[in-house]
């Protein structure tokens, strides 16, 4: 008996410890980490033009999706800040036979600045200069996973108005070229 493969989706703002646990899941439950930052910084260093960070993060969703489907568990470490991107991930894990753990990360915005600060002094190759205006903006722009969304007993809703399917959306939000 094959046992289902889990997508496991790390929510949060920036230096919240979404890698650090993407790295423990990845080792913990074999899975394959799919960490968008890793790649933009391999791609293209210290720039992080917003446009083939989104392309990114669509490559990167199709990979763990058909690892999905060959039955490994997948953790994509992205941040998720949005209700409408978390759903179209539960249903394509869904639509693949894969069960889904949301797991949220939150921190106070002077420990999340700490880290921050932190992150920077002794990485600095690993990240990109955030204002504090910058997190303050990203913190009043999530939205907060609930409690039925985190634990998977709300159901999915349906796709936003225009889009015939979840699918269709993910295309959408995450496209597959830089145009």
């Amino acid at each position: 008996m094959m046992r289902r493969p889990t997508l496991f989706l790390t929510v949060g703002l920036p230096c919240t410890g979404k890698t650090t646990a993407a790295q423990r899941i990845e080792i913990e439950q074999e899975a394959l980490r799919l960490t968008k930052d890793e790649w933009v910084k391999a791609l293209f260093g210290p720039e992080n033009p917003p446009s083939a960070g989104d392309v990114i993060e669509g490559r990167l969703i199709d990979i763990g999706l058909r690892a999905l489907e060959l039955g490994n568990n997948v953790v994509i470490d992205f941040g998720l800040w949005s209700r409408d991107e978390r759903s179209a991930l539960r249903q394509a894990a869904a639509d693949r036979g894969a069960t889904v753990q949301m797991r949220y990360f939150e921190l106070t915005p002077a420990e999340q600045r700490r880290r921050r600060d932190q992150r920077q002094a002794r990485a600095p190759h690993t990240t990109w200069l955030m204002s504090d205006e910058e997190l303050a903006e990203w913190a009043a722009r999530i939205e907060i996973p609930t409690p039925g969304e985190l634990d998977g007993s709300e159901p999915i809703g349906d796709p936003p108005a225009g889009f015939a399917t979840w699918d269709q959306w993910r295309g959408y939000r995450w496209p597959p070229s830089v145009s």
